[in-house]
């Protein structure tokens, strides 16, 4: 894995996931798909972002179940240990001690100005922590330790990343190219997949009603029972246009799935009606996920190998980020063991 970037000149690609809620349709395509069918073309780094998430309260049994669970069903869809560095991010504590260092280099007025800590802070303001504040210096500190050329970024992460090549622009300028400064992957278009209750809105784990999301682990009858009560219009007629946002979900996400385009499933549903048609897109859905739950089920009840897979790959990334860390350690004057 280390030796690849200069053998084969692919280009390093870094992201991360939260071991945090449900794991649903909508990361699934938004996001893991993605994660998958990176890792031929590109230098894959992933790591499952632990210690962003204690910017909230976690409880602790909880938590650990949590972080095996995920990381066994990113395994599960397609995150290949021969060709990528998935690692679990505690488990590098480069990422911490970077973090501060570059605190020290980051604005109290850049990080005020962050949507995402304000939107945290309204939605936690029993506890709204330093963490929460700093938390893109960590996430910063997350993409430079591996030197990596992009990021895949959705609209929510936009900012963090400008503010991340703000800051390795920041420590450059001072002392020299010790940072990569990343650019931006912006992903091949995906199934932008809403809420099946609300389709005005995106599907979220945190939703409260369950009938508005499907869970990637959900049971094949759970996912039919959510598909059939998804919300759909009065005009009985599954087309793709403008007005029609639950038929245009539905819609997206079959094709997401089947690799079908919207004028295909357009003609393969003329004059059938919408029951047929929702009854259809979830056993579509069921059948796609079969696979995936299958290898987690698999992976999740072999702890041994889960754990072989974290220790091999927090070994090596811990190598990576050793270095660019002692690099940057040494350019601000500390001595360095």
């Amino acid at each position: 894995m280390e030796q690849q970037p200069a053998q084969e000149k692919k280009k390093i690609i870094f992201s991360a996931i939260q071991p945090s809620g449900t794991v649903t349709l909508g990361n699934y395509f938004g996001a893991l798909k993605n994660w998958v069918s990176l890792q031929d073309e590109y230098n894959c780094v992933f790591a499952l972002a632990d210690l962003h998430t204690i910017t909230v309260r976690q409880d602790p049994a909880k938590f650990r179940a949590r972080i095996y669970e995920v990381y066994a069903l990113l395994l599960a869809c397609g995150i290949d240990m021969e060709k990528t560095l998935f690692f679990i991010q505690s488990h590098v504590p480069a990422h911490a001690q970077l973090a501060w260092v570059l605190n020290c280099y980051t604005q109290f007025g850049e990080l005020s100005r962050m949507t995402q800590f304000k939107d945290k802070s309204a939605k936690h303001a029993d506890n709204v922590n330093a963490g929460l504040f700093t938390y893109p210096s960590l996430m910063a500190a997350d993409i430079l330790l591996y030197q990596a050329d992009m990021v895949p970024v959705g609209a929510d992460q936009k900012q963090h990343l400008e503010l991340t090549r703000n800051i390795a622009e920041r420590f450059n300028g001072v002392y020299g190219n010790v940072f990569k400064v990343p650019a931006p992957y912006i992903p091949k278009v995906g199934a932008r997949v809403m809420s099946l209750q609300d389709p005005s809105k995106k599907m979220s784990k945190s939703d409260e009603n369950a009938n508005s999301y499907v869970a990637v682990l959900d049971k094949p009858e759970v996912i039919m029972k959510k598909f059939k009560r998804a919300v759909t219009d009065s005009e009985a007629k599954v087309r793709y246009a403008e007005g029609k946002d639950g038929i245009n979900n539905l819609m997206g996400i079959y094709s997401a799935v089947t690799g079908m385009t919207m004028e295909e499933i357009e003609s393969e549903f003329d004059g059938r009606g919408y029951g047929d048609f929702k009854t259809t897109v979830g056993e579509a859905v069921v059948e796609h996920l079969r696979p995936i739950q299958e290898r987690f089920e698999r992976y999740i009840n072999d702890k041994a190998y889960i754990k072989e897979c974290c220790d091999k790959s927090a070994d090596i990334a811990r190598r990576i980020a050793q270095r660019t860390l002692d690099k940057a350690m040494k350019k601000i004057g500390f001595v360095i063991g």
